[in-house]
């Protein structure tokens, strides 16, 4: 009888281990390889965590579902995402153990040290290039063109135009030849030009480089030996697919907040009922936040350990901040269990974080600082934590009420050089993890939970890293300005209204349904005549003119539906609430356009409009003021 169904616990290590005949593939109506610096630097800090943590069982992965109807073929049905960038992660970690190896000054004190970076060298080219047998990795590491034409994964997705960068890369000796091997972006500059696939290599690339030579052992290690996924093999296609689709929609595992709170109830003893109406609470007010995308229960949880962690300095121990973070579930259940016993102090604590941020959610300024990355929230918390909440008893109930007020004054001097930091992170290449973000924000965080500490003070160490940062040195001034010229994405959209409306001295406020306006369609019918119209002569040079800074507004409503030859006429002379034109909208570079001299909005009006643009965020960035 034909086998149907195969799961299985594996290493990623042997999830990758193939015969020389057998390949990945990825069929074709899966989607291009879509994971950024920001997965990327969420799954390194994953590894990071797990590593400092001690733990001794491995670390999961997730599923991947394998379609193997066919022979020697491993088609990704679910997976795809992870097992490409796995591999983009074990080639950087091969380039990065052979130029270590490269330079090795061998002695007594380090031989085993060399003898295991030489093992995991070994092991990620037995994977890589499915050479086994010591003889075969010798004969790649003496001539390197025999590692070149293996296809270890196949791309045959529509959705994917750049299949051969992948194979490029892994092909590739060193970083330069990866490089010089990988596919440039039309009039794209720096980091813009590369596709994901080099991006997301270069990323682990360099946050490896970072790496001493032992540290670096511990992280090949990890990843080869303790980091694993469940793979799930078919011989079905209709049963691979459908399986991805249950495993989609069920069987959530406990979160860390199911495990803790568990612990608390254990340890209420006798206010057992006072814990479950506190911890319901809790609850409803995360799943509200959760529904606006403010926070959910486990990030409840995590604020208040950075905060704890923050406060008693923990991580400061040799005066440089030691940014390796526990988990959360080592935390609470062991690095600090006794937080847990007093359930009731510690409800009340998480209590006043989310009602912290019910408080300010709604603010302006809080909106568009949420924007932008995720590990904000983590700092801003900190200060807003100073102010004390209030308690109350209700007379008929008997139940404890808690409230807190916070004016938007209070918090937007820090919000603002928050967003000068994140928006660089935005810009720059470096991802959160790198020194310039969160080891600075580890150590300011020690000053920011600190009440005594006043706020100008925090102010100024902001001010003065991005200086000394960017500024005067690393990417330089003009650097960042050339980035902001060539951004195409749309968070600092939002930020160049807020700054627009601050220059102007008008409210500034957007709704989550808003929408980032296009001035120039991107999309829709008569491009091909707006393009011409506008001057661009290819749909390259379009696409990226029409994705500038200059091009794009915040709008009520989308516009661009239905359009018309005479479309920037229509646009100043019609109004939103007909979802046609700029009239009557709230928004103030909109409401500008209306008055704007000429009839048509052309290239150079785009290119005038991102200079303008760029110029006030930089001023921003840089504390400049006029």
């Amino acid at each position: 009888m034909a086998k149907e169904i195969e799961p299985k616990l594996k290493l990623i290590s042997d999830y990758l281990t193939f015969g020389k005949d057998d390949k990945f593939v990825i069929p074709e109506y899966q989607r291009g390889y879509s994971w950024t610096k920001t997965q990327c630097d969420k799954l390194w800090q994953d590894i990071e965590s797990f590593t400092n943590s001690g733990a001794t069982d491995p670390y999961f992965f997730g599923t991947v579902i394998v379609d193997c109807s066919k022979e020697n073929q491993f088609s990704l049905i679910d997976g795809q995402q992870r097992t490409t960038t796995f591999l983009l992660l074990l080639k950087a970690l091969l380039v990065r153990l052979q130029e270590v190896l490269n330079v090795f000054k061998r002695d007594e004190t380090s031989e085993d040290l060399e003898d295991s970076l030489k093992e995991y060298r070994n092991k990620i080219i037995s994977i890589l290039y499915k050479a086994e047998e010591s003889d075969d990795r010798n004969k790649i590491l003496k001539n390197w063109e025999l590692a070149k034409g293996i296809i270890f994964l196949e791309n045959n997705s529509i959705n994917e135009p750049y299949k051969n960068d992948l194979h490029a890369i892994l092909g590739a000796k060193d970083f330069d030849e990866a490089a010089a091997s990988v596919t440039t972006l039309y009039k794209k500059k720096k980091d813009n030009k590369y596709t994901s696939f080099f991006k997301n290599f270069k990323f682990f690339y360099e946050t490896l480089s970072d790496y001493s030579e032992s540290r670096l052992n511990t992280f090949a290690k990890v990843f080869l030996k303790k980091c694993q996924v469940i793979e799930i093999r078919s011989w079905q296609i209709e049963q691979a697919i459908t399986m991805f689709n249950s495993l989609n929609s069920t069987g959530l595992p406990l979160s860390d907040a199911d495990i803790i709170s568990a612990k608390l109830y254990s340890n209420a003893g006798d206010k057992k009922e006072k814990f479950n109406k506190l911890w319901e609470k809790i609850n409803d007010l995360a799943t509200e936040l959760n529904s606006r995308n403010v926070i959910d229960m486990d990030s409840i949880l995590q604020q208040n350990m950075y905060m704890q962690r923050a406060a008693d300095k923990e991580y400061m121990t040799s005066g440089k901040p030691d940014v390796t973070t526990p988990g959360l579930r080592n935390y609470y259940t062991d690095l600090k269990k006794e937080l847990l016993d007093n359930p009731i102090e510690l409800c009340e604590r998480f209590i006043k974080i989310a009602k912290i941020w019910d408080a300010v959610k709604d603010y302006p300024i809080v909106k568009l600082l949420l924007k932008f990355n995720e590990n904000v929230k983590l700092y801003l918390i900190s200060y807003l934590y100073r102010i004390p909440m209030q308690k109350s008893v209700d007379e008929k109930t008997k139940e404890t009420l808690y409230s807190i007020n916070i004016s938007e004054d209070y918090l937007t001097s820090v919000c603002e050089v928050l967003l000068r930091l994140f928006s660089l992170l935005e810009l720059v290449d470096a991802g959160y993890s790198s020194s310039k973000f969160k080891t600075f924000l580890f150590g300011e965080n020690v000053k920011l939970v600190d009440a005594n500490i006043p706020a100008d003070e925090i102010i100024n160490d902001f001010n003065k890293h991005i200086e000394e940062s960017w500024k005067f040195g690393g990417e330089k001034r003009d650097g960042i300005l050339q980035l902001i010229m060539e951004y195409d994405k749309n968070i600092l959209v939002f930020l160049n209204e807020y700054l627009y409306a601050k220059e102007k001295n008008i409210s500034f406020d957007f709704s989550d349904s808003v929408n980032v306006e296009h001035i120039m369609p991107a999309s829709g019918h008569n491009l091909d005549a707006i393009r011409k119209d506008a001057g661009i002569d290819t749909k390259e040079e379009f696409d990226e003119v029409v994705n500038s800074l200059g091009n794009k507004i915040l709008l009520e409503e989308n516009i661009n539906k239905s359009i018309g030859k005479e479309w920037f006429e229509t646009k100043k002379q019609t109004s939103v609430k007909q979802k046609s034109g700029y009239k009557d909208s709230k928004f103030g570079i909109a409401k500008s356009l209306i008055e704007y001299p000429s009839k048509k909005w052309e290239k150079k009006d785009i290119e005038m409009a991102t200079s303008r643009a760029a110029k006030r965020i930089l001023k921003f960035l840089f504390n400049e003021g006029d």
